[in-house]
């Protein structure tokens, strides 16, 4: 990573890191979440960022609090400019100027704790490099707990609340947040890299995932965003605010009805997921139940594949 002269010190090397150990299980599991150091929220642009839900939902909060960038990723590192392609616009001055793909740790300026954010687009190559640099920054900040925002595509209706769920592989942060273990087993993004190698060196971590409706994953998702948002308030002490994002979330969900409205096989696809999802939902739902309502949704989808959107 690159310091932009703002920077609180030098980057410690791995060995170097306080309560720092390269690969192995954690020994020390801490009890400690919010008590001193910084709170570091991360997203990142692409596979992790359904709908930019996570994406908008951090660069809100850095926004909110004006945080400033302290470290940068050098781009020549780590992304394929064929994939992640560098955009060319105006500045405020009027010139014309590149912007790279990249990712940057902010914080404060006048204070060490308090929250970071780490925000950019998931890196094309050397992600194990990337999290130890990663990892050096965070030592450096002063941050003691990371949370990671997620967004994924998933066979959910835009009519009812967003799923959100939360996970860590801390067992004393889950007993203390009630939280879950998650148990996914499959292909990984940035994010999940980044949370075992943190969870390596003895820093908890917890993990927000919001399920974006795969039927509209062309579009902004302003409604995951507020799911994210207000999830993420239950792990900081801020109460972000919403600004524009009730109403583009009302917004949202309007269009899609229009959209939904104008087309038979959209709106019987959307009534199934309705259907599925108030079935889970239901306090008399029981494990067969929602197995028999799984079952009998995945019957309906091969039958009959949901439109393109």
């Amino acid at each position: 990573m690159v310091t932009t002269g703002k920077s609180t010190g030098a980057v410690l090397s791995w060995e170097r890191r306080p309560g720092g150990r390269r690969g192995g299980a954690v020994t020390d599991t801490r009890d400690d979440w919010g008590l001193g150091g910084s709170t570091l929220v991360v997203a990142f642009e692409g596979w992790n960022d359904a709908g930019e839900a996570a994406s908008t939902a951090v660069s809100t909060l850095r926004d909110q609090l004006g945080l400033v960038t302290i470290i940068e990723v050098e781009p020549e590192d780590y992304f394929d400019y064929q994939f992640n392609r560098p955009v060319i616009g105006f500045d405020d001055n009027g010139d014309r100027v590149l912007t790279w793909p990249g990712a940057a740790l902010s914080g404060a300026e006048d204070r060490s704790e308090g929250i970071h954010v780490l925000l950019g687009t998931e890196p094309s190559r050397g992600w194990k490099a990337f999290a130890e640099e990663a990892l050096d920054a965070i030592s450096v900040a002063g941050i003691e707990r990371i949370v990671f925002l997620g967004a994924m595509l998933a066979d959910v209706p835009h009519t009812r609340p967003i799923s959100v769920f939360a996970s860590s592989e801390n067992a004393s942060v889950r007993d203390r947040f009630d939280l879950e273990r998650s148990s996914y087993e499959g292909p990984v993004g940035i994010i999940s890299v980044l949370a075992d190698a943190a969870e390596r060196a003895g820093i908890p971590t917890v993990s927000i995932w919001a399920s974006v409706p795969h039927y509209v994953h062309n579009a902004p998702s302003p409604k995951a965003t507020l799911a994210l948002i207000e999830r993420l308030e239950d792990f900081i002490d801020v109460e972000v605010e919403r600004g524009s994002l009730v109403e583009d979330a009302d917004a949202w969900e309007k269009g899609i009805d229009a959209l939904a409205s104008d087309d038979d096989d959209m709106s019987a696809y959307i009534e199934q997921l309705e259907q599925a999802r108030d079935t889970v939902d239901s306090p008399e739902a029981s494990g067969d139940a929602i197995a028999e309502e799984f079952e009998k949704y995945l019957r309906k989808r091969d039958g009959d594949p949901p439109p393109a959107p």
